[in-house]
């Protein structure tokens, strides 16, 4: 390069440099202010991105261009949040069974229906059907208890003499005497628990059951006498009276049972097969007679009952406390093979606890 090219070169730099410092010196009084100059690589991608879809495209084959290709819809996936509110919300949540409550059986009185009528100083075996209708097993340390109103000479608590598990029946016999005087009377009982603690049926668990009888003005034999006219006496033969006939007895004998035993109430005689009574021992000192399937056993009362009276008392397949009888007690069963037979408790031992029962059994017919 030669010196006059330098300084042609130097004289342009001068030049330039003036006239934008000129320019700079002339500015509009909008443009006050100085804009900064933006990254033009930056912008022509911002408008490219606004323009085309960031998509897959396709090659418009008739054009041989690149066309873009529309996105597809998208999903909308509820999140984990919600999807547990829309779970949780439709739960019915159900709430918990108690541990002891009662439900009446089908049908709850199994014996001596509401105001039953009764003779004065009447025995009676009051049965009712429950079912656990709660969580919890109903062991040997539950019992029947007298809660109020007249308790009729029952015993004040009468214990199970099995296990009663959730959805099952029991059947539980108490013995009872009608008053002497006429009247109505209820007595109301409800279930102990083994801490004592009481429950009874219906929706709320509290509701006692009961047994109502009425008992009747008439004293037994006494005639019903009828205003008439005055009757005309005429003599008539004497007649000799015909004498009743003692029906066949099949087996009779006083046996001295300890508990665990079992005998055969048709032979009277102490086996485990066929067996159709036996005499366990249960929790708090408590004894039961048990009846063997089909065998049935109810108490009469006090006085002896006949053939006949002893067919049509009431019986069932309920187990009875020998703690809730008296001495002298008479008790009618029917074998498992269809006999029927009376028992009377004749002893009890306290310290083997051991009883004595006289048995008989008639023949079938």
């Amino acid at each position: 390069m030669t010196p006059n090219h330098s300084r042609i070169i130097f004289a342009v730099c001068i030049l330039l440099v003036g006239a934008a410092t000129f320019l700079a010196g002339c500015s509009l009084p909008w443009r006050t202010q100085a804009t900064p100059t933006s990254n033009l690589t930056q912008v022509y991608g911002t408008l490219a991105g606004m323009i085309t879809p960031q998509s897959t495209t396709s090659t418009n084959q008739s054009e041989g261009t690149a066309s873009p290709t529309p996105p597809a819809p998208a999903t909308v996936q509820p999140s984990a949040t919600r999807m547990s509110t829309l779970t949780t919300s439709n739960v019915s949540l159900t709430p918990p069974v108690p541990c002891d409550q009662a439900a009446a059986g089908v049908p709850i009185d199994v014996t001596i229906a509401d105001d039953t009528v009764m003779e004065p100083g009447e025995a009676f075996t009051k049965i009712w059907r429950l079912e656990n209708a709660g969580s919890c097993t109903w062991t040997l340390y539950y019992s029947a208890a007298f809660f109020y109103g007249d308790r009729m000479d029952a015993p004040s608590i009468v214990p199970f003499s099995q296990i009663v598990l959730p959805g099952s029946e029991v059947e539980i016999a108490v013995e009872m005497v009608a008053p002497l005087t006429p009247g109505t009377y209820q007595g109301n009982w409800k279930l102990s628990n083994a801490d004592g603690n009481l429950f009874g049926i219906g929706p709320n668990g509290n509701s006692p059951f009961w047994v109502r009888i009425i008992v009747s003005d008439t004293l037994p034999g006494t005639p019903t006498l009828t205003p008439t006219q005055t009757p005309v006496i005429t003599p008539s033969p004497t007649r000799t009276p015909t004498p009743t006939a003692t029906p066949p007895v099949q087996a009779s004998d006083t046996i001295t049972l300890a508990p665990q035993d079992l005998i055969d109430l048709d032979s009277l005689q102490l086996q485990s097969q066929g067996a159709d009574l036996g005499y366990q021992a249960g929790v708090n000192n408590y004894h039961f007679l048990m009846p063997m399937s089909p065998t049935l056993l109810g108490v009469y009362g006090s006085l002896e009952p006949g053939l006949e009276t002893c067919r049509t008392a009431i019986m069932s397949s309920a187990p009875i406390a020998i703690e809730s009888l008296s001495i002298g007690t008479y008790l009618c069963y029917r074998t498992d093979l269809g006999a029927t037979g009376r028992a009377r408790l004749v002893a009890v031992d306290t310290t083997t606890f051991a009883i004595t029962l006289d048995l008989l059994t008639w023949e079938l017919p």
